[in-house]
């Protein structure tokens, strides 16, 4: 029986890497390397029979058993289904996320002893439904998952370690402010932070959870594509294998831009061949939308947080896409600061999460902690209402986006009508006006009530927001004992006995066995 590990680990889930770490004897960060000994675990997933195959391995099969592969299945969390089938199956995002997660747990234990718990981090830009998907891929991973972290707040911690500003007698007694600018593989976080003597404060942030690193590998895919197709008649996107071998190629042409001034794509296919050479120029010009709308998210953050770029200390590139040249010169162009690239750009968050997942240890042994963590929700909270001028429905906001976590709103409604019997609490989470322009988080009803309940009766609605951006809901009717607490139900979640199903096929442990 192998001993269980004390050490919590900080795991970044990533969209096409990831990496766990955790501090060692002396409290710093390092990360773990996995059973193949590197640092980062590509997050893809191939379906081979009844064995599941995550990680470099999975990678390779990219260009002979793509129909197999699952890849970005970050970027799908919240849907029902991952896009295709594999293995004659259709799996939830979040299952393919817990085969990544408890890939790293099992590597992860080979050097610690048996690992159960562990802080994972998500997108800053992440809604509710996300973050729930993912803390239930730690679960089905086998995890105990102490908290959910920001990616860019870890790499915030990460740079504040480092800099030393998380002991004591480094801490500076004025406050210093950072734009974290996180362009990983496949999403994209803007976050500005507040580092002093009262810890890491997120003043605002922003990002798109469909924009990253692959985003620009798919416009070189697509200009290979289009010669094949102009020159052959074929396009290879078209068979799966030949689409996940031209990723490859385009993959590494994109990093190798990054170095040097130009790369050449040879690729062939169904005996054919083509051999593009492409410039950074080039490059750079075909992505340059991509960049530009990085650059969007950032001027709206920093107005967001209500500063100016004089007021910003430094800009910290964290995510392996911010290697690519266009990226810091836009930045350094904007801003004006040359680019703070002192964190590694691929271990940053994983490092944070780990420093988090420590000192949220400490805590529970009864230390006080280091330092202190506020981040800020990313998008507003509210509920469907009807107004009663127009009769039309709209979105009643209680949580406006860019608010301090944790945070406890309230906002009274009432009744529409004379002998109502239930309330429904449709939750919502977004910034416009109308319901239907929103993302519903969930739901819950308060039945029954009592007959003869006059038109107008006050329904009480409180959310209570947690630091990791988990909601909890407190629905309350006026002179009746109707209520409910926290029962909401999410569109696409999956129900306990699901989860335990997909615990007991991806690590073996037995149905309801406690993660810790």
């Amino acid at each position: 029986m192998s001993r269980e590990s004390t050490c919590p680990v900080g795991i970044d889930l990533g969209t096409t890497q990831s990496a766990v770490a955790c501090l060692d004897e002396l409290g710093r960060p390092e990360t773990l390397s996995n059973s193949e000994g590197e640092r980062l675990t590509p997050s893809v997933v191939l379906f081979d029979g009844t064995q599941l195959i995550v990680g470099r391995e999975a990678l390779r099969a990219l260009a002979t058993e793509a129909d197999q592969i699952a890849q970005c299945a970050k970027r799908e969390l919240g849907s029902r289904l991952f896009h295709k089938t594999l293995a004659g199956h259709h799996f939830p995002p979040e299952v393919i996320e817990a085969c990544v997660l408890d890939k790293l747990r099992r590597d992860a234990s080979r050097r610690l002893g048996e690992v159960r718990r562990a802080v994972v981090t998500v997108p800053a830009y992440f809604d509710e439904i996300r973050r729930k998907a993912t803390q239930d891929a730690g679960y089905m991973a086998g995890l105990d998952v102490m908290d959910i972290i920001n990616e860019p707040t870890a790499a915030a911690l990460a740079f504040g370690f480092r800099a030393g500003l998380t002991r004591p007698e480094g801490r500076d007694p004025t406050s210093q402010r950072i734009l974290v600018y996180d362009l990983g593989g496949g999403t994209f976080d803007v976050t500005v932070m507040e580092i002093g003597p009262e810890g890491f404060i997120a003043l605002a942030t922003d990002g798109d959870v469909l924009l990253g690193g692959y985003d620009w590998d798919e416009r070189l895919v697509d200009t290979v594509a289009k010669e094949f197709v102009s020159r052959f008649g074929i396009d290879p996107r078209q068979d799966a294998n030949a689409h996940g071998r031209l990723w490859r190629i385009c993959e590494e042409a994109k990093q190798a831009l990054s170095v040097r001034s130009r790369a050449v794509l040879a690729f062939d296919y169904e005996g054919h061949m083509t051999r593009t050479e492409i410039t950074r120029e080039e490059f750079e010009e075909l992505t340059r939308d991509l960049v530009d709308r990085t650059a969007f998210t950032v001027r709206h953050t920093l107005k967001a947080a209500r500063l100016e770029w004089k007021d910003v200390d430094r800009v910290l590139l964290v995510g392996g896409a911010t290697r690519m040249p266009a990226v810091v010169r836009m930045l350094r162009d904007l801003s004006g600061k040359e680019p703070d690239a002192s964190v590694s750009a691929d271990e940053a968050v994983a490092h944070g999460a780990a420093l988090h997942a420590g000192w949220l240890s400490s805590q529970e042994e009864g230390r006080s902690p280091r330092f202190s963590v506020r981040n800020v929700n990313s998008h507003s909270l509210g509920v469907v209402a009807t107004e009663p001028r127009t009769g039309r429905l709209r979105t009643a906001v209680l949580i406006p986006r860019n608010t301090p976590l944790p945070i406890t709103a309230r906002r009274v409604f009432r009744t529409e009508r004379v002998d109502q019997r239930s309330v429904l609490v449709q939750i919502v989470e977004g910034e416009s006006l109308s319901p239907e322009g929103c993302s519903p988080v969930g739901q819950c009803t308060v039945a029954p009530l009592p007959p003869g309940l006059p038109a107008g009766t006050r329904i009480d609605v409180r959310f209570r927001y947690a630091a990791n951006g988990r909601l909890r809901v407190h629905v309350a009717v006026q002179n009746t004992t109707a209520e409910v607490h926290s029962e909401i139900i999410r569109p696409n979640s999956l129900t306990r006995e699901q989860l335990d199903s997909w615990r007991h096929f991806i690590c073996g442990l037995p149905p309801g066995t406690p993660a810790v």
